[in-house]
Formats: structure tokens, C-alpha cells, sequence
């Protein structure tokens, strides 16, 4: 069984960068030093024109922790029955009840609202007290797969548990490791853990531009690096 690299994008121009380095599939968002929202319309709509890879869009309308409003859900709705319309591969999506378990009646509204298309549930899973419990959820929704650091702030120091929720998984569903993926941890990470699926960014830091004045508008630019993206398909395929 081959292995897949995810990129997750958070531009155009990251998306472009991420398929001409060999990235299986993209997880596109937009503010991603912010963890990811759902990217615009305008996004999603240029990246399908563009791309031949398959394109899975994140449902998050903000930052910040995953515990929602009604209103809140309603705009995730909305946005997953736009993404249907407009012809993405699948959706990323997760909610939380305020004791940290799985949300399960927002998350099957969602994933009923997505229908056909494959869903991914994100690293709301990682802010789980009992991961064990809230992957036996995830599954029963229906999803495809999980992206998940095993509960730590990234993978590398999550794989005894990632290793542990792929055994439980049991080809249930795919577990993919997210967060801290690089060139340097990868080949390791697919050793240790038996995950098929592995989720990066690739990205590198922008220099800035010249300005005539420094605003409060100024932040510090990230996008996908294809050359990165290349050699994580290289160690995977060496792997």
C-alpha cells in the first residue's frame, strides 16, 4: 500500500507550490498561523481551476477553541454545501462539547450536510482527554480519516499514541499524523507508528517587503515551499 502526503495550504500560491512538488493532496485554509479558517470562496474557487490533485477544504469559521454556537455551525453548514457546489475532493471538520468530548450531533449534522463527500476530522481530536473514546466517535460518524499530533504539541513527540490509535483503528479509519512533519521526522514517524497518511506544511518564511512604513497590518508571511514538498515525497517513497 503506497503512502500519501498532505500538504496543508494556506494560500493560491501555496497550493500551486504544493502540487509541483508531488503532494498527493492538499488541506486548504487561509490564516494558518492561526491554526486555519475556512479559506474564502474566491480561494477555494482558483486553487480547483488550478490544481489536479485532490483538494479537501477546512470547515473552521474561526479560531480558537472548537466548542460552537448554533450560528456558528450554521455557517459550517453553508460553507460545506459550497464546497459541494463548486466540486472539492472532501471536507476537514471537528467540534467539541465543552468537556472536550466529540460533539457528535454537530458533527453528524455536518458530515450529513457533506454527504458524498469524504470528511476528515481535524486536531480538535488532539484537545480530547480521552483520545481512546473520541476516535471510537469519529469512526462511528463516518469519517475517513484523522489528523492528529496524538494528543501532543506534534507528532514526533506523539507516536507511542499515534502508534496506539492506528493499532485501535484497526483500518477503520486512516490516522494521519500532523504537526512537526519535516523532512528530519518523517521517515521515523512511518516506522514507528504504522500510519499510511502524513500531513505537512512545507512552508518557509517570506522575506518582507520594502515599505515606506512600518502598520499594525504588518505579520509575518508563510507559504509552501515545493522544494520542501519534494523531499518529504522523497523520504516517503524511500520509506
Amino acid at each position: 500500500m503506497s503512502l500519501t502526503l498532505e500538504i496543508c495550504a494556506g494560500s493560491v500560491q501555496s497550493a500551486v507550490a504544493a502540487q509541483a512538488g508531488g503532494a498527493h493532496r492538499i488541506e486548504l485554509c487561509q490564516s494558518l498561523e492561526q491554526g486555519g479558517i475556512t479559506p474564502s470562496y474566491g480561494t477555494i474557487e482558483r486553487v480547483l481551476a488550478l490544481l489536479a490533485v485532490p483538494v479537501f477544504v477546512l470547515i473552521r469559521p474561526r479560531p480558537g477553541n472548537f466548542v460552537y454556537d448554533a450560528e456558528e455551525l450554521a455557517v459550517m453548514a453553508a460553507d460545506i454545501r459550497q464546497c459541494r457546489a463548486l466540486g472539492c475532493a472532501g471536507v476537514v471538520l471537528g467540534a467539541l462539547d465543552t468537556a472536550g468530548r466529540v460533539d457528535f450531533a454537530a458533527c453528524q449534522m455536518l458530515v450529513e450536510v457533506a454527504g458524498p463527500l469524504p470528511v476528515t476530522f481535524h486536531r480538535a481530536f488532539d484537545a480530547c482527554p480521552d483520545q481512546r473514546q473520541a476516535l471510537e466517535d469519529i469512526i462511528s460518524l463516518g469519517c475517513q480519516r484523522l489528523l492528529t499530533s496524538g494528543g501532543q504539541p506534534t507528532a514526533p513527540h506523539g507516536q507511542q499514541q499515534l502508534a496506539a490509535l492506528v493499532q485501535q483503528a484497526a483500518g477503520r479509519i486512516s490516522i494521519m499524523p500532523g504537526s512537526g512533519v519535516t523532512p528530519a521526522t518523517l521517515q521515523e514517524l512511518v516506522r514507528h507508528t504504522g500510519a499510511r497518511e502524513f500531513h505537512a506544511s512545507a512552508k518557509r518564511l517570506l522575506p518582507p517587503l520594502p515599505a515606506a512604513k512600518a502598520t499594525e497590518f504588518d505579520a509575518p508571511r508563510w507559504e509552501t515551499d515545493a522544494a520542501v514538498v519534494r523531499e518529504l515525497v522523497a523520504r516517503l517513497d524511500a520509506a
